[in-house]
């Protein structure tokens, strides 16, 4: 069976790889082409938690700016931080940079070839090394997302729910993965996955390991993998304050080093948190002047919702905390998070 669903898979994968700027395709590793490490580890730190679509113009933009790993180390985080902004999660910008003084500090420039090694890296945790260590590396580890998660929870039928059944799931990979061709194997799974074994409308149809498939053959696959109840999100609230000087550009500072959206670019605002409300109304303006509510800015964060007063006041040159200002123009420059920049565009209609 093990062979079987390998050479399938990797067959189907041949014919129907998809096209990704950090990937080698099937024909060209065929000819002995490798995939180049650090395009790897940059384009699945890219990946977590973020869409493909979403992902490629980002990468495109790193590897134009930072060709290389020693580029990237070599640059200043807070270019790294405006290249990220938009992006999310912006812990993983922070990590890549780590990462990268580390690979070019401690390794010579070279990425550890074993799981354990990529492991042991900044911002790398279980899939991301396994990713790693399997497509640039070609060592036979199971690689599990969200995506082979679903094709062989439909495969074996598994009514555990998830996220407690990921472990069966990566001894299942484990058992068929190719071992001559793991980097392949691993990526016709995510694609199988992501084209075919989709969420809502799977192909059945196409699916080249449809003949043993068991939730095919039952016909009701659409409900694996199952899945617990899901948590409901608490709604958070706070202020944030767009404050502009006679010149007409505005105020930006930066959030703290450590918490939440780390060391990036905002405008002012309250205490707020993933578990508190921040202050909101008047009396919790940064500095006094003739304030205006323009509207509230709404965000999703992964543990709850956030609403922001948007606040305005014009004609300020003198703000007390920290900052700088920024010309209005020159804001789609700024490292500022989506959040942020929903914020933005309340106040000013951007």
């Amino acid at each position: 069976m093990a062979s079987e669903f390998s050479r399938d898979l990797l067959k189907w994968y041949g014919a129907n790889a998809r096209t990704m700027p950090w990937r080698v395709s099937p024909s060209e590793h065929a000819e002995g082409e490798r995939a180049d490490p650090y395009r790897v580890w940059l384009s699945e730190v890219m990946l977590q938690q973020t869409q493909v679509v979403t992902v490629k113009n980002y990468f495109l933009k790193f590897t134009r700016l930072w060709p290389t790993v020693h580029d990237l180390a070599a640059a200043d985080l807070e270019d790294v931080l405006k290249a990220w902004a938009g992006l999310g999660y912006y812990s993983r910008a922070r990590n890549l940079k780590k990462c990268a003084d580390l690979v070019v500090l401690n390794h010579n420039g070279r990425f550890p070839e074993t799981y354990e090694g990529l492991k042991a890296l900044p911002g790398i945790g279980d899939y991301t090394a396994a990713a790693i260590a399997s497509i640039a590396f070609d060592q036979a580890v199971p690689v599990v997302d969200g995506n082979v998660e679903r094709v062989f929870a439909r495969y074996h039928r598994i009514n555990d729910t998830f996220p407690g059944a990921k472990p069966r799931v990566r001894e299942l990979v484990k058992k068929v993965l190719s071992q001559k061709k793991p980097g392949e194997f691993a990526q016709a799974t995510m694609d199988l996955g992501a084209t075919i074994c989709t969420p809502k409308n799977p192909v059945c149809s196409l699916c080249p390991i449809n003949s043993e498939c068991a939730g095919f053959a039952n016909g009701d696959q659409i409900t694996y993998p199952r899945k617990g109840p899901k948590k409901t999100k608490p709604t958070r609230k706070g202020a944030a304050f767009i404050i502009m000087n006679a010149s007409g550009e505005v105020f930006l500072c930066k959030r703290p080093e450590k918490g939440l959206l780390a060391g990036m670019t905002q405008v002012p605002t309250t205490d707020w948190t993933a578990s508190k409300n921040g202050a909101t109304g008047l009396d919790a303006v940064p500095v006094k002047a003739k304030w205006n509510q323009i509207g509230v800015a709404k965000h999703t964060f992964t543990h709850f919702h956030l609403e922001l007063e948007v606040w305005i006041a014009t004609g300020i040159d003198k703000v007390v905390e920290d900052g700088w200002w920024c010309a209005r123009h020159a804001l789609e420059d700024e490292a500022l998070p989506n959040v942020m920049r929903k914020v933005i565009n309340v106040g000013l209609g951007n």
